[in-house]
């Protein structure tokens, strides 16, 4: 026998052997759908008893391995069922012809034979036989298993007749010897009376009969045959029928101890039929056998008790059954099946080392020259063996060596689909899943070597079966999974197999579904390059949407009556945890910024990398990059645009490396840190970008509030000067402009500011809007710098050092060498900072303009944007005011004001004022100018607390009225100043200088006195009269103050002023009183007036002056000085008319 059974279990010693062979022509199909109908019929039981009968079908069998079914009877074959095609009665003979030569094959051993026609029809078909039935067709043959049931019943008729036949001890009778096929020769010329011979014969009888009560369904019976078998087979040293024997012993203990089977599904099914005896007999009683009053169980309990082996003895006589077939050559076939069985059945009690040495052994039995076929088939079972018993990775190894075999090169056809096969079946034994998530759960499992070595044969295998896309996803996986294992050399090798083959097969994210319905899933770059961080970057400060505020309560959830709630604020913390606190507008472009690195010893190209979003549809704008070779950290920044509104997730990323497409998740990235994945998309709003008049500054202002400026522009002016800013406004979105609002804010400073900065009239350029996109609008920023450089610490210093006279006289420049001597602390050269225009002497201010904007579907859902300009303004002196003084002039009702005037710049310089001519100030030079000013009066500025109310600062309402004087003043005086060189000018103030006593002087008193001589008011001009003619006098008050005042005593007193310092008032031959001289004014209420009159009369010609004198008393004494302030009244007396 040379070819062996690798399916054989224990089991198949009980079973009949049955072989189903076409006849003809026959269809693959047709045949296996009859032959799998007769194979369905396995078992079957006798009638009244509980013996079950147990077929094996072939359909193919070696004639050559028949010849051994006296050695084990379960290799006999003892049915043969014949399937073939006849369509018509002349076909029928010949087709009948072949039948007959087909039982000679197996003639020999054959109990019965059957034959199964499709497609006679006719008088042929009609007639009933036995062994021949006929069906129309394939389809329509519903009796099939009815005949084979009959098929059967036959077979044990044959089977029981020859037990008994063999079992009856016929006393006298010779027992014939049975042989194997090598043993023939052998036993030619012995002496067959010798007793070593008779023992001979009756020990392998005794093992026959055995073998044949098994097959019948009497193990009792059979261990009692084995036993007895073994007995007298080991007192002639018969070993290899020794080993038959206690291999039969051991399958029928087998049998006996495990019903289930050790043969897998075949043994599950036959301990199905076995435990359902009565089932089975009804289910075929048509077929059900009678035993004609013959007990097949006389010796069941002594059996069961006495003569099965217990499960330790079991594996024993295996061994011992193995060690003699070994001393065997020609019986290589025999023992390989032995240690097939044994192996099975160890792995049913779980002792898989002791299977392990079975295994081993079978390993090394040599047979004789196997085909690759054959080979293949051998390493197969080798490696299902392996795995039975929970050898793993043995397995994997055998069942590689098959696959290895398929591709052999004596093969002239290799088999690399076959191959290809195996080598998927032995990942699981090597702890390799072609699943990429699975390497992510920790560490690395199974020896790398290997699995990479593996790995290189799948893609060479798959190359050779003519499927690139296989060969990439595998060597992707390669790449990818093996990463650390593989030095820098493998590391480039594999990466140039890799592009090669995907120049010609690019990699995909698709699956990929092999013929046999195993599903290799895609394998995702996460390692080329490794991205370590992952976060979602807020828009540019200028872009960020913002909501506008609403009232309060209106965002307060209505859910819950509860004003806080622990579990609404843990569930919400949850959601924070991935949801981010900034938003994302639709239609402008996001950043997610990726911290990757390179762990290739080469350049390694990344192209198409992009973003993989959900939520709301995205278009990815996808990257290149080129990292260097074993990069640290390296930022990548990937960009796209949100085209609807919602809640966006980022769940990763996607590249294309080596020429493999890959969409890497990061769920599916060990250690990577990220900040959140969500954003929301508010809808789209206008982009507003502004270009200004005037140059950027290198000055970044940096608010305390922590606002971010987008542009920064500088200007340097002179002090007082205004300057025009004009800014354009360009909507470079995609939505209209619709709202815009202007703020700004001054950062602070130390320098006292006057008047307004900043000033601008915005409804001009909203008179343009809604802005279209693409348009451009103008808005106009008037700039505008007062500042006191007067009290400027190095300047004055300057100015004492120079003498300046106080008188007003012209003074030296500050800024140029002074020819007088100096102390010889102080340098002749002043040092380089001093010089005009130094920083020393300038000034800084700083603003922000603040434009919020809105428009489109973002302003209906009450979101607008902000976009901040940077104002850096260098403020140059230019003309200020040393020294500030009054003198009264002609009239009450005006003064005098005097100003040291000082040019600190370089250029000639001209000041003038409105009712003055232009003086002209030379670098460095002061001078003094007089400004005739009109005073004014208190009305418009507060006095008392009760204008702004109870709780304000009378200090500060004192500064701000102050204030509110000083811009009166600077107001009406106008003063001017112009640099004709530069062709610039502006405003010169004197704010900062006017003290309360200078105050005091250029404002009208609370009370207005009017002096009036024949009804013509005498404030600057003399009064003519006529010597000799009364002339009226009325003193006229009129109280603007807020309270009453009065009543008040007036006397007059009439001088000559001789121009000379000397005044007489002795006048009483010169002027006379008519009445009295002294006049009375009654209480006058607020906003009052009230009048005294008299009347003079002039006795000589000249000019006189009148000196009006307040009588002091309480009343007079309780209101200031300067309350009490009346004209000069010049008289001239004329000449009388003739």
């Amino acid at each position: 026998m040379s070819v062996p059974d690798y399916m054989q279990c224990a089991e198949d010693h009980q079973t009949l052997l049955v072989v189903v062979q076409p006849v003809g022509v026959v269809s693959e199909e047709n045949f296996f759908r009859i032959y799998k109908r007769i194979s369905s019929v396995s078992q079957i039981s006798v009638r009244d008893s509980q013996r079950v009968l147990y077929i094996r079908y072939r359909h193919h069998y070696p004639p050559e391995n028949n010849e051994w079914g006296d050695f084990q009877t379960h290799r006999k074959v003892v049915g043969l069922v014949t399937i073939t095609d006849c369509c018509s009665a002349k076909e029928w003979p010949q087709t009948f012809e072949k039948f007959h030569m087909q039982k000679e094959l197996y003639g020999t051993t054959l109990y019965d034979s059957r034959l199964f026609v499709f497609g006679l029809q006719g008088e042929i078909a009609e007639q009933p036989r036995t062994d021949v039935a006929f069906y129309p067709s394939y389809e329509d043959c519903p009796t099939v298993e009815k005949r084979v049931e009959d098929f059967i019943e036959s077979l044990f008729i044959v089977l029981e007749s020859k037990r008994l036949d063999r079992a009856t001890d016929k006393s006298g009778d010779k027992i014939p010897l049975l042989c194997v096929p090598f043993e023939k020769k052998d036993f030619v010329g012995l002496d067959t009376d010798s007793r070593h011979y008779k023992k001979r014969c009756q020990g392998r009888m005794r093992k026959h009969v055995g073998d044949l009560c098994l097959q019948a369904g009497m193990l009792p019976d059979s261990l009692v045959h084995y036993h007895m078998s073994v007995e007298l087979l080991r007192s002639v040293n018969d070993f290899l029928w020794l080993g038959a024997a206690l291999e039969g012993l051991c399958s029928a203990s087998v049998i006996c101890h495990y019903p289930g089977g050790t043969g897998g599904k075949m043994g599950a099914r036959r301990f199905l039929g076995g435990s359902l005896a009565v089932e089975a007999a009804n289910r075929h009683r048509p077929g059900a056998l009678t035993t004609n009053g013959i007990n097949p169980d006389t010796s069941a309990e002594i059996g069961r008790a006495k003569n099965c082996l217990s499960p330790e003895d079991i594996v024993d006589k295996y061994k011992e059954a193995i060690s003699y077939y070994s001393k065997y050559k020609n019986a290589g076939v025999i023992e390989l099946e032995a240690c097939v069985k044994a192996v099975r059945v160890l792995a049913v009690q779980r002792r898989s080392m002791e299977a392990s040495e079975f295994l081993q052994n079978a390993v090394y039995i040599n047979l004789r020259q196997l085909s690759e076929e054959e080979k293949i088939q051998r390493y197969s079972i080798l490696s299902e063996l392996y795995e039975l018993i929970g050898f793993r990775r043995k397995s994997a190894f055998f069942k590689r060596v098959a696959a290895m075999q398929c591709v052999a090169p004596s093969i002239p056809e290799p088999g690399w689909r076959a191959c290809y096969k195996l080598l998927l079946e032995t990942l699981p034994g090597y702890s390799l899943s072609l699943d990429p998530n699975d390497f992510n759960k920790g560490t690395h499992r199974g020896w790398a070597a290997v699995q990479m070595r593996l790995l290189h044969e799948l893609v060479y295998a798959s190359r050779r079966m003519g499927n690139p896309a296989l060969s990439v996803r595998h060597l992707s996986f390669l790449l990818q999974t093996m990463l650390d294992f593989l030095s820098d050399q493998e590391k480039k090798d594999v990466t140039q197999s890799l592009e090669s083959y995907t120049s010609k097969c690019p990699g995909t994210m698709e699956l990929i579904t092999l013929p046999d319905g195993l599903t290799l899933l895609p394998v995702p770059f996460t390692k080329l390059p490794i991205v370590r961080r992952v976060n979602l970057l807020n828009l540019p400060a200028s872009l960020r949407p913002q909501k506008m505020k609403s009232l309060l309560g209106q965002n307060m959830s209505t859910k819950s009556p509860f004003i806080y709630s622990p579990i609404i604020a843990h569930s919400r913390g949850e959601e924070r945890s991935k949801k981010i606190d900034f938003q994302w507008v639709q239609g402008d472009v996001c950043e997610v910024q990726l911290m990757v690195y390179n762990p290739m010893p080469f350049e390694l190209r990344v192209e198409n990398m992009g973003l993989l979003t959900s939520g709301v549809e995205f278009e990815s704008l996808p990257a290149a990059l080129s990292l260097p070779a074993e990069s640290g950290l390296y930022p990548v920044t990937l960009v796209g645009v949100p085209q609807t509104t919602g809640i966006i997730t980022v769940n990763g990323y996607h590249t294309t490396v080596f020429g493999v497409f890959s969409d890497c998740l990061l769920d599916n990235l060990p250690g990577v840190k990220t900040g959140g994945s969500t954003v929301e998309v508010v809808p789209a709003l206008p982009r507003l970008q502004i270009g200004t008049s005037l140059p950027r500054s290198a000055h970044s202002l940096q608010p305390s509030s922590g606002d971010e400026i987008s542009t920064n522009v500088s200007v340097q002016l002179y002090n007082g000067e205004t300057q025009q800013l004009v800014i354009k406004l360009e909507n470079i979105g995609m939505e209209p402009l619709e709202k815009l609002e202007v703020t700004s804010k001054i950062l602070t400073t130390k320098e006292k500011l006057y008047g307004n900065f900043l000033s601008w009239k915005l409804e001009d350029t909203l008179a343009q809007f809604p802005l279209q996109p693409g348009k451009v609008a103008t808005f106009t920023v008037n700039i505008r710098v007062k500042l006191d450089f007067s009290c400027q610490e190095n300047v004055l210093q300057d100015l004492s050092d120079d003498g300046i006279s106080v008188s007003g006289f012209p003074m030296c420049s500050p800024f140029r060498q002074v020819a007088r001597p100096r102390t010889e602390s102080k340098p002749v050269n002043p040092p380089e900072g001093s010089k005009p225009g130094d920083s020393s002497h300038i000034k800084t201010l700083e603003a922000i303009l603040n434009f919020k904007y809105s428009g489109g579907p973002g302003h209906v859902e009450g979101y607008y944007r902000s976009l901040s300009l940077g104002l850096h303004v260098e403020v140059e002196p230019s003309v200020f005011f040393t020294r500030v003084s009054t003198l009264p002039a002609t009239s009450t009702r005006q003064c005098h004001l005097l100003l040291d005037v000082f040019n600190p710049t370089e250029h000639e310089l001209t000041v003038s004022a409105r009712s003055t001519e232009e003086l002209i100030l030379h670098a460095g030079e002061c001078q003094r100018m007089a400004i005739q000013v009109h005073k004014f009066t208190m009305e418009s500025f507060p006095e008392s607390p009760g204008e702004k109310g109870q709780l304000a600062n009378p200090r500060q309402l004192e500064e701000e009225g102050q204030e509110a004087r000083g811009l009166e003043i600077n107001s009406k005086l106008a003063i001017r100043w112009r640099i004709p060189s530069l062709q610039r000018t502006g405003e010169a103030s004197v704010e900062g200088l006017l003290n309360q006593l200078v105050l005091d002087h250029v404002q009208l008193a609370p009370l207005q006195w009017d002096v009036l001589v024949d009804g013509q008011p005498c404030d600057s001009e003399a009064a003519a009269c006529r010597v000799g003619d009364p002339i009226r006098l009325e003193v006229r008050l009129t109280n603007r103050s807020r309270r009453s005042v009065g009543p008040f005593a007036l006397t007059v007193e009439p001088f000559q002023d001789h121009q000379n310092g000397v005044h007489s008032y002795d006048l009483h031959g010169a002027i006379s009183f008519v009445g009295s001289s002294t006049f009375y004014l009654d209480a006058v209420q607020p906003s009052g007036q009230a009048a005294c009159l008299g009347a003079l009369l002039f006795l000589y010609t000249g000019d006189f002056f009148l000196h009006i004198r307040f009588h002091e008393d309480s009343t007079s004494k309780e209101l200031p000085q300067s309350w009490f302030c009346l004209p000069s009244v010049h008289v001239r007396a004329l000449e009388a008319q003739a």
